[in-house]
């Protein structure tokens, strides 16, 4: 009995230890760093999209694919620290969203691909070295920095009453990228005969003030400069506008989603989509340098219509025909 019981041991044992072999054998997960210049609360849905991107070529979070995510919350002096925390994992990629995201990945040199998110043009920026051939690095160009003038034209035909205009700027987004909106903005507003006043927040603690400022200025109508601080800061700023009866146009249909006037711009959920698929086909083996950077194709023009009547807004039928989305 006992010779039996030890061949059966010798039997199972053997014909266990392959099983052990591969498990012990088989190749870890790959790690994408992701680091953001928003936070995770506000980017739920654009996080889904970037998953449902990765899903589309074969990786799933967890499953076949381990994800290290890093939140700047809008604070862009945290982003120099989060880098280099991510430099110490064995990234497979990296990917940034965010012009300040991307910046910071970009200079600190990582020896594995950068997949990005921005709104400047990213060869101006010095993040790939053209379009079609960029490099080490690549993307989505969210393509926002000239979008200020139409924003301007499609709020002043919602609220043809507001003379003065305002708008709220975050300097510490990078000055040139801040420079180029401003300009879009002051033509726009300048050949339509309105007034612009400019205000600056940087901070939790100067976006109420510089609300008060604008209203203090006379400002009946907003236009808020695309930017991942005030994208993180959505719930209070809608709040602000609410409060002081402040019409405003932003750059993602999140802020009309969420009680904001209306928005124009592209797809922010399908540009992270677009961010999924290409950190999915570098990890099935692809040069970023053999993948273009990508720009929106549709822009869409979403308008919250509760909001507008609770401000007392009709809204033209030439807005209502442009618009691609009404929210009741």
């Amino acid at each position: 009995m006992r010779r039996r019981d030890f061949i059966r041991g010798v039997t199972a044992a053997s014909a266990a230890w392959p099983l052990c072999a591969r498990a012990q054998q088989s190749p870890a997960q790959p790690l994408i760093g992701f680091l953001s210049t928003r936070s995770r609360e506000e980017a739920t849905i654009h996080m889904n999209a970037f998953r449902r991107g990765l899903d589309e070529m074969g990786y799933i979070e967890g499953r076949s694919v381990a994800i290290e995510y890093r939140w700047a919350k809008g604070d862009y002096s945290q982003l120099a620290p989060l880098v280099a925390d991510l430099r110490s994992r064995p990234l497979s990629v990296i990917v940034a969203t965010g012009d300040p995201a991307a910046h910071t990945a970009k200079a600190a040199g990582f020896a594995v691909p950068l997949v990005f998110v921005v709104g400047q043009d990213p060869v101006r920026a010095g993040l790939v070295a053209s379009m079609n051939r960029p490099g080490t690095a690549t993307g989505v160009n969210f393509f926002t920095g000239d979008l200020g003038g139409k924003r301007v034209e499609l709020l002043c035909t919602l609220v043809p009453s507001a003379r003065v205009m305002g708008l709220l700027l975050n300097p510490t987004f990078g000055m040139e990228a801040v420079d180029e909106f401003r300009q879009s903005v002051v033509t726009a507003a300048q050949s339509l005969g309105r007034e612009l006043v400019v205000q600056s927040a940087t901070t939790d603690a100067e976006i109420e003030p510089g609300f008060a400022a604008l209203i203090k200025a006379g400002v009946t109508a907003l236009v808020v400069q695309n930017d991942p601080f005030f994208d993180s800061r959505r719930s209070q700023i809608i709040a602000l506008s609410s409060r002081h009866q402040l019409p405003g146009i932003f750059h993602i249909r999140e802020f009309p989603a969420d009680g904001g006037l209306m928005s124009y711009g592209a797809s922010l959920a399908d540009t992270y989509r677009q961010v999924g698929v290409y950190a999915g086909k570098i990890l099935r083996g692809a040069k970023s340098d053999d993948l273009p950077v990508l720009r929106p194709t549709k822009f869409e023009l979403v308008i919250n219509m509760r909001t507008a009547k609770a401000l007392g807004l009709p809204v033209p039928q030439s807005i209502l025909i442009e618009a691609d989305e009404l929210i009741e």
